[in-house]
């Protein structure tokens, strides 16, 4: 045995065996009960970093504890190989994105396999592979052809510089990322897909306040937020009426624009319209005011994400044009508004000012009116929650004779206004008045519907999934395009439509537009003419939407999915990032019930149980250098300026380092910008394959889990890493002073897992008390472990090596010649040590796998890796004797040691009689004594 703990030579030898035994390849196995564990597929960027060490580590140590517990565990992994990093690497770099994505992936998989990850690479998939996306096009054609996928035009991000559509995260501060031109919204034809007739399925198994919500397993947080992206809203749509007409003389949109309000209640406060900027009374207008039609031009400039215009400035400009209020017929002034998105809804909102937030804001910015008509009950405006009926922003603020009116607009006062619509009642508001909210929005309801103009409506905040993308390195849309029969699907037995791997994008357009041979020999499916392919691509959340049921039937050329996802799914666990907790599980959510609905699966959800792991932090140092621009600075070439309370004021260069404003040397003041997400833009990450070979897969493994819970934020520290490397080199030191007793006896004898009471072995007191803290620990940890709680597995397991190395010299003290006292010690020793690795085990397998042969378990139970999960011994956790805290007149004056089985009678008296009671009694008799069980006594004098 060699005595040195050498994590590379020890990592190797166990990673040889697993590789040549084909240690961790699955089947389908009916006589096991399954679990299926999987972790969130990378994207093939080129190095993995310490958020995927902590992510696959989770998964890694619930797979090989699963499977010491008899189950049939899968733990695949696959590469989610598309999307727009590789172009933008290609662009950079000048290679073929296909290229740089099979080298990452290559090396990437070297990294997790140097882990030791417990992974089945038979199974692996990469999603730019056309075995993998050939399924994409085939159900994108099954949607198709069930109504699920339909072709309308969609509005775009247009550079017009390099003639391409720009994703959302490509416009900055309204430009292109790479030309830096202004962004223009185009409308161009796109594919959508109809996720919103899921909608009330999807947002029924998430709610939190539907207790038959089927996604039990799933965080909270995660749940609210899918609730929330859903957005479920019952209200009403309706009509204001206009006479505005179009070039043809009739009504544009029949005289009516359709608005739609969760508040009804506040109809009678309505002061104003805004429509989008695309919306045909929008460009109506414009057409005879030039700086309404700049104004709507700008509007269109840019990206107009959601979050964008939650946090913009509101900006509108007047129509001149008129519309009809539905209940009382007043000329209601229309605006367009760059709040207002066409996308949502009939690109239109009523203005309600006092009752609304966002138009209180663009009220009071354009001197719009604003009418109170909720409040308080109905006198609310007498309360002073409001101003009298009919007052505006536009009225005076100061009474006839100069003083200040107390009628007068204030806005400070305005939240109080701005209320829950709960134990609120309409005021000012004519035959609504007094009515509360929900009566008033029946009422509302009943007089629209009275005129034809609107009805009750459940509308979603969810949207169809565009997939459409204008770029190259994706999914190809499987359609054909012909002059004369249009957009045609390609036929079923000409797939898949193989993506060229040669395209080296410059960022001038999709190159697909000019590949003459993806378009070469191509004709119309239905008359045979010459055509077009189509070359959008598909969204790349469509290839993460479903990759974890072809894990299961991976070799299948003749399906989409087969026997192995009837085994399998649903996945027992899934973990990943919350950053993912709502597209990406939406997404895969929708895949899976429209896989289900055309009869591929027989699962609704995908996903039991869901875990987020929190992210890896660390310090991040920084220095503004004389351009402007800010440099970052690694962490080993700083150190800390503290204060005199220890609490970190700045920093400073230790060593050169080079920058904007050239190389700086040491002492060099650096800014502390305290700690976040490890990225390589800021230089704070840590590279895994620098742990490794410094200190061993091992360590790098035991740090991430023991450092914090897996759903925490991990800061990084160097300092517990080399104390996780120090807690390895112990349980080295211990399994090699462990070999040098007569080992082979005591193992032999042992059953080790614990699974035996071990009746017929008369054990000694030492014996006894270390089995007693062995199996108490191991019933904490392998609760620890049902709830994946793996930071307190972890330091379970160093309070079970720090009984093993007390109970080993307390055997060395009793008995150097191997022939003491107490010979039960040395089995008590063998049954620890085996309970021990096994527990430490699913965190650190290498060492763990080493010494479980050199002890030579690996005899007498196996391989590590399918060893029997140790059992708690209740016969252990039995003691002859009980310690109970010994107080006097409420005070702690020592520790009574007593039998377990003694009567209330004797424990009293064997406290009276303590030495210590007895000093102070000084012969007095005690008052009463006091007896909590298993806890204390304590003697009153």
């Amino acid at each position: 045995m060699q005595e040195k703990y050498l994590p590379q030579a020890v990592e190797q030898a166990a990673q040889a065996d697993w590789s040549a035994t084909d240690a961790y390849r699955v089947y389908e196995d009916a006589s096991k009960p399954k679990y299926y564990a999987c972790s969130m597929l990378p994207y093939p960027s080129g190095k993995l970093h310490m958020g995927h060490v902590r992510n696959y580590t989770i998964n890694d140590m619930l797979t090989r504890q699963l499977r010491m517990k008899g189950y049939n565990v899968l733990m695949p992994m696959g590469w989610d190989a598309f999307g727009l990093p590789a172009e933008n690497a290609a662009i950079k770099n000048q290679v073929a994105p296909a290229r740089w994505t099979y080298d990452n992936i290559a090396y990437m998989k070297r990294q997790m396999q140097a882990l030791g990850l417990a992974i089945d690479w038979s199974r692996e998939v990469a999603t730019c592979s056309s075995d993998y996306y050939k399924w994409n096009q085939w159900l994108f054609l099954r949607m198709l052809e069930r109504g699920i996928a339909y072709r309308k035009t969609q509005v775009v991000n247009w550079d017009p510089v390099d003639q391409t559509v720009l994703a959302n995260e490509q416009v900055i501060d309204g430009r292109g990322w790479r030309t830096g031109a202004p962004v223009e919204r185009r409308e161009i034809p796109g594919y959508y897909l109809n996720i919103t007739a899921y909608a009330e399925e999807l947002l029924q198994q998430v709610q939190l306040d539907n207790p038959k919500a089927t996604l039990q397993g799933w965080p909270d947080k995660v749940r609210l937020m899918q609730e929330n992206w859903i957005g479920k809203s019952e209200g009403l749509r309706f009509a204001f009426r206009h006479t505005i007409r179009g070039h043809d003389g009739n009504p544009i949109q029949d005289g009516r624009l359709y608005v739609f309000t969760t508040r009804a209640d506040t109809l009678m406060g309505v002061t104003f319209c805004a429509v989008a900027p695309e919306h045909p009374l929008a460009r109506h207008a414009a057409e005879g005011q030039p700086a309404l039609a700049a104004f709507i031009e700008e509007c269109l400039t840019g990206s107009h994400t959601e979050a964008e215009l939650a946090t913009q400035e509101k900006r509108g400009m007047a129509t001149g044009l008129l519309v009809q209020h539905p209940l009382t017929g007043a000329q209601l002034p229309l605006w367009v508004g760059n709040y207002v998105l066409m996308s949502y809804g009939d690109g239109a909102v009523m203005g309600v000012p006092a009752h609304d937030e966002r138009d209180f804001a663009f009220a009071l910015k354009y001197g719009l009116e604003i009418r109170q008509v909720v409040g308080l009950g109905v006198g609310a405006a007498a309360s002073g929650l409001g101003r009298p009926p009919g007052s505006s922003v536009a009225g005076s603020d100061s009474s006839p004779g100069g003083q200040p009116n107390p009628d007068a607009f204030d806005p400070t006062r305005w939240q109080d206004w701005y209320a829950d619509k709960h134990g609120l009642a309409c005021m000012n508001s004519g035959v609504l008045d007094g009515l509360a909210y929900q009566e008033a929005v029946n009422k509302v309801a009943e007089l629209l519907a009275a005129q034809g103009l609107g009805e009750k409506k459940t509308t979603w905040r969810l949207r169809d999934w565009g997939i459409s993308r204008q770029r190259y390195w994706g999914t190809p849309i499987p359609i054909i395009h012909c002059a004369q029969h249009g957009a045609v699907p390609v036929p079923e037995r000409d797939l898949p439509v193989v993506l060229p791997e040669d395209c080296v994008p410059d960022g001038s357009g999709n190159p697909l537009l000019r590949h003459e041979g993806f378009h070469a020999g191509v004709t119309c499916p239905v008359c045979g003419a010459p055509a077009r392919r189509e070359t959008d691509t598909m969204d790349t959340f469509v290839d993460s939407s479903w990759y974890y049921m072809r894990y299961c039937d991976p070799g299948n050329t003749e399906a989409m999915v087969g026997e192995g996802t009837r085994y399998w799914m649903p996945m027992d666990q899934y973990i990943g990032g919350v950053e993912h907790a709502i597209l990406h599980l939406l997404y895969a959510r929708f895949w899976t019930k429209v896989m289900r609905d055309l009869g591929l699966v027989q699962v609704d959800e995908p996903f039991q149980r869901l875990l987020t792991q929190g992210m890896v932090l660390n310090h991040i140092y920084s220095r503004r250098n004389q351009r402007g621009g800010k440099d970052y600075f690694w962490p080993h070439d700083i150190e800390h300026v503290q204060d005199a309370s220890g609490k970190i004021v700045g920093a400073r260069l230790i060593h050169a380092a080079d920058s904007g404003d050239g190389r700086l040397p040491p002492g060099t003041p650096i800014d502390y910008e305290g700690v976040g997400t490890m990225s390589k833009s800021k230089n704070n990450g840590v590279d895994p394959q620098d742990l490794i070979e410094k200190y061993g897969a091992d360590t790098a493994r035991l740090y991430t889990m023991f450092t914090a819970p897996p759903e925490a934020t991990l800061e990084w520290n160097d300092a517990a890493v080399e104390g996780s490397h120090r807690f390895l080199k112990r349980v080295w030191a211990l399994g090699q002073q462990l070999a040098q007793l007569d080992w082979a006896d005591w193992a032999t004898a042992s059953p080790a897992s614990g699974a035996q009471h071990l009746a017929d072995v008369a054990f000694g007191p030492a014996a006894k008390a270390l089995r007693h803290e062995i199996h108490s620990l191991l019933k904490q940890i392998d609760y620890d472990y049902q709830r994946l709680q793996y930071n307190t597995v972890v330091s379970g397991c160093m309070k079970l090596s720090n009984a093993l190395e007390a109970a080993l010299a307390e055997q060395r003290r009793a008995a150097p010649s191997q022939t003491g006292t107490d010979p039960s010690l040395g089995l008590a020793l063998a049954e620890g040590m085996g309970i021990l690795l096994r527990c430490l085990y699913p965190a650190t397998p290498h060492l763990t796998h080493a010494l479980w042969q050199q002890l030579g378990y690996a005899g007498r139970l196996g391989p590590l890796l399918d060893a029997p999960w140790p059992q708690v011994d209740p016969q252990a956790l039995e003691q002859d004797e009980i310690e109970l805290v010994l107080q006097v007149n409420g005070k702690l004056r020592g520790a009574l040691r007593v039998s377990a089985q003694a009567e209330r009678a004797a424990i009293e008296a064997a406290a009276v009689a303590h030495e210590a009671v007895q000093k102070l009694a000084q012969g007095a008799a005690p008052k009463k004594v006091v007896w909590v069980p298993g806890r204390l006594v304590n003697v009153v004098l």
